[in-house]
């Protein structure tokens, strides 16, 4: 198995590690790229795109040719995970994007940018997942807010309170959260199990 981390901006090095202890913990072999150009796509099993700041990772997609590729691999049915950031660049809709933001569209959801306000309004707190009894501890910052499932195929994977705060889409899953900061792989081990 192996996965990149699309390696342009935010915290790619925590994806990585949170990948690699999954991979350890489902005793799988394996291996995490840092995903920097299109030549690097060649035999990626699933792809993740990391928290950041949407704008850059939007615009160094394009610059580095990752954009296109991963769109369609996506599309073809590749496993990806978008967090944050990243969940942003997956949406189909966009409340807030700036004009020259250009996103994947593969994912049938409408978010709004920033919608947890400034750095300072980050939190933490318990996100209940469709997969687990136990609670999971999900790092909001600046995060986007997931406003409207645009199709029957999204299905809700996270909860905060009652509040949808992670979708899966057949290949295709969507977090507002950082399952990245914390120390429990769960979300990396489910994402993964898209692989095997």
């Amino acid at each position: 198995m192996k996965v990149g981390v699309v390696g342009l901006q935010g915290d790619v090095s925590e994806h990585i590690e949170a990948t690699k202890m999954a991979i350890e913990k489902l005793e799988l072999p394996g291996e995490v790229i840092w995903l920097k150009r299109p030549e690097q796509l060649k035999g990626v099993d699933a792809v993740i795109i990391p928290g950041g700041e949407s704008t850059t990772i939007s615009r160094l997609m394009q610059r580095t040719g990752l954009f296109e590729p991963i769109k369609k691999m996506v599309e073809d049915g590749l496993p990806v995970m978008g967090t944050c950031a990243g969940l942003i660049m997956l949406a189909k809709e966009v409340l807030g994007a700036t004009p020259e933001q250009k996103f994947l569209e593969v994912l049938d959801v409408k978010v709004n940018r920033n919608a947890y306000g400034r750095q300072v309004d980050s939190f933490e707190a318990p996100v209940k997942l469709a997969f687990d009894d136990e609670p999971f501890i999900g790092v909001f910052i600046r995060a986007p807010r997931i406003v409207e499932l645009l199709s029957e195929k999204v299905k809700p994977l996270a909860w905060l309170e009652d509040r949808v705060v992670g979708v899966e889409q057949e290949n295709i899953i969507g977090l507002e959260f950082h399952p990245e900061l914390t120390n429990d792989t769960r979300i990396h081990e489910y994402f993964l199990r898209k692989v095997i």
